[in-house]
């Protein structure tokens, strides 16, 4: 492949971007994110007039790769600032009424399935977990940490040693932030 590659970023007003060594960090709209991106020497990533460019000389599919990935993390970042990604999950339960409550850094799942011992979830630093009903809402602006803690809640009720047509119970993601229209 062997040829120049040059990405630029335009930062939106209001967001405040510095990059030093592989770490970006943004601040705006009172929140803000720290990100430290995966480096290669041959990719170099400036930040000149509200925009972060990001080039490469003779570059290879594999610096083409990295530096795809690294225009998605920070225009992730640039849209976690100026909003919140939502995430839907749905508390389903046919046996046992299965009680679920948010205690300090964790959710608290009790009488899963008849269990006696409370199941725990960890939720990320940054993360916001709101119950209401049957239904739980994670909101973040680093889209990392709300996946994250989503698929964490999910994987705590995981079901094993049974027949999943006859046992549905559990927590699952209904919605989450779709992807990015391709440009």
């Amino acid at each position: 492949m062997k040829k120049d590659l040059n990405e630029v970023i335009e930062v939106p007003q209001g967001i405040v971007a510095t990059i030093s060594g592989g770490v970006v960090n943004m601040k705006g709209n009172g929140k803000e994110l720290r990100r430290v991106l995966p480096q290669s020497p041959k990719i170099k990533m400036e930040l000149k007039d509200g925009k972060i460019t990001l080039s490469s000389k003779n570059a290879t599919k594999r610096e083409l790769a990295l530096t795809n990935s690294l225009v998605a993390h920070i225009k992730n970042m640039i849209d976690g600032i100026n909003e919140d990604f939502i995430y839907k999950l749905e508390i389903c339960n046919v046996h046992f009424p299965v009680t679920v409550r948010v205690e300090g850094k964790e959710l608290r799942i009790k009488n899963f399935l008849g269990e006696k011992i409370e199941r725990v979830a960890r939720i990320i630093d940054n993360v916001k977990v709101e119950i209401k009903g049957t239904g739980i809402e994670i909101s973040s602006p680093d889209i990392e940490a709300a996946g994250q803690t989503a698929a964490r809640m999910e994987l705590a009720t995981k079901i094993r040693n049974r027949d999943r047509r006859v046992f549905q119970d559990g927590i699952f993601i209904t919605e989450k932030p779709g992807r990015r229209d391709a440009k």
